[in-house]
């Protein structure tokens, strides 16, 4: 049963219509004393709530109210509505507990899609969603290399939040591997037979953001000389994933809230609003709690996309991952130059255990790469990488775990970045590339150690 709570009865009307024609059961309350007394004589599957009552309109009451619902229906999801101009008020109701929000005048498919979100996530339909799976055969975790614990509980989420429309949020240091969970829910849903489009928002200036995610007419600027599909058009029925969204410029966050919020969006040159129908994964290397703090990131768009959160751990502490990613990247390398798979001797594996790697996977696979393609060697040592290694040998090959062996991770991390620009004359573009981080983590890592050209 869903329970709809608000005051005015025309939207209390409607809202039960179309709920009873998508068969499910609706009870409607008109005021907190009533919804109350429902709530306490039969636990809903879904409440859908308005923040604003007659008695007030500053939406302390709907607070109030979705508090005392959690009293008694701790695990009922609730979805809140509100208008446009009172999004600081559906932040507050998902700090009380609120599972989403929804701004009036709502889109009925938007609403539908988080209806059955929320169900979906609460196991209300657990197990059509189960069955499902079963016809469509296991998880697919054939990309994603790895046997520690720390990675097993991460796959055992995504297994259980892929088909589901939930907004998800990857966070870990650069080089975790965000891309491949992406990928991996894109390809445990139902959506795996439409497209997964990736964009990187560090990559996009603000002058271009609007054209490049909406696409835009020929004429609608100057340089405009041809139509051009957005990307948000290309991932239609599909998955986008946005990648760095931690680096989109704060002008451009209000736009991308009105897309993800209202699923809608105008072509420039074309004031036409188009619908579009998709699951966002966004990624980020930055700590967004801290810029929403700061006011560099927007609150309300924080919420809308972290409804999961899935945080990769840096490789540093899942190290019995090591030795069968590195095993991986020999065996892909030998396919890709259709060679012979190059083996590791138990000391190199020990060496590669060991090192602090600050750019992660990415790292890892750059270094066993290029140790590969240069040693020429078919079986690796500990020394054929010591050679191509940026971190000192005193530190890489100490028998005592790197924590506790008179090195802090800053110190190591401040110590291989220090060599690398030595070795590469502080080119920057082969520094990034030798340590397998991108160029604006190398510039953060600088500025934070204070190393200037």
């Amino acid at each position: 049963m869903i329970l709809i709570i608000d005051d005015d009865s025309a939207i209390r009307s409607s809202l039960g219509f179309m709920l009873k024609r998508a068969r499910y059961e609706v009870e409607t309350a008109a005021s907190p004393k009533e919804a109350i007394e429902i709530v306490r004589a039969t636990e809903p599957e879904l409440i859908l709530m308005d923040m604003n009552f007659t008695l007030t309109t500053s939406g302390e009451e709907g607070i109030y109210l979705l508090k005392e619902v959690k009293i008694f229906c701790p695990d009922v999801p609730v979805i809140l509505m509100t208008a446009w101009g009172s999004i600081d008020l559906a932040v507050k109701g998902m700090q009380a507990g609120a599972f989403d929000f929804i701004t009036k005048p709502w889109n009925n498919i938007a609403l539908m899609q988080r209806i059955e979100t929320a169900l979906e996530l609460t196991g209300k339909r657990r197990k059509a969603i189960e069955e499902e799976k079963i016809i469509k055969g296991k998880f697919d975790r054939s990309n994603i290399i790895g046997k520690s614990r720390e990675l097993n509980n991460i796959l055992g989420t995504i297994e259980r939040i892929a088909d589901t429309n939930a907004s998800v949020l990857i966070t870990g240091e650069s080089g975790t591997g965000k891309e491949l969970i992406a990928e991996a829910l894109h390809r445990g849903s139902s959506r795996c037979d439409n497209p997964f489009v990736k964009v990187n928002l560090g990559g996009i200036s603000q002058s271009l953001f609007e054209s490049e995610m909406f696409g835009h007419k020929r004429g609608a600027f100057t340089d405009a000389t041809s139509d051009r599909v957005g990307r948000f058009e290309m991932a239609h029925r599909g998955t986008i994933f946005l990648d760095e969204i931690g680096e989109l410029d704060i002008s451009c966050q209000v736009k991308l809230l009105r897309v993800l919020q209202e699923q809608t969006y105008e072509v420039l040159g074309d004031s036409r609003p188009r619908k579009v129908d998709i699951r966002v994964v966004s990624a980020t290397n930055a700590d967004l709690r801290k810029m929403v703090n700061e006011h560099t990131f927007r609150e309300d768009l924080y919420w809308r996309i972290n409804l999961i959160n899935v945080h990769l751990p840096a490789l540093r502490e899942r190290r019995e991952d090591i030795p069968l990613l590195a095993k991986h990247f020999a065996a892909q390398l030998a396919q890709q130059s259709k060679g012979e798979t190059a083996e590791f001797s138990a000391d190199a594996l020990q060496y590669l255990s060991r090192l602090p790697y600050p750019g992660n996977i990415r790292e890892l696979k750059n270094l066993v790469e290029r140790t590969i393609l240069i040693s020429g060697s078919k079986l690796l040592t500990a020394a054929d990488f010591e050679a191509q290694s940026p971190v000192s040998t005193a530190i890489a090959t100490n028998d005592s775990d790197i924590t506790t062996s008179g090195h802090t991770l800053d110190e190591i991390e401040y110590h291989t970045i220090k060599k690398t620009l030595e070795k590469y004359n502080n080119n920057h573009a082969q520094v990034a590339a030798s340590l397998g981080i991108s160029r604006q983590a190398l510039y953060r890592r600088m500025e934070k150690y204070g190393l200037k050209e």
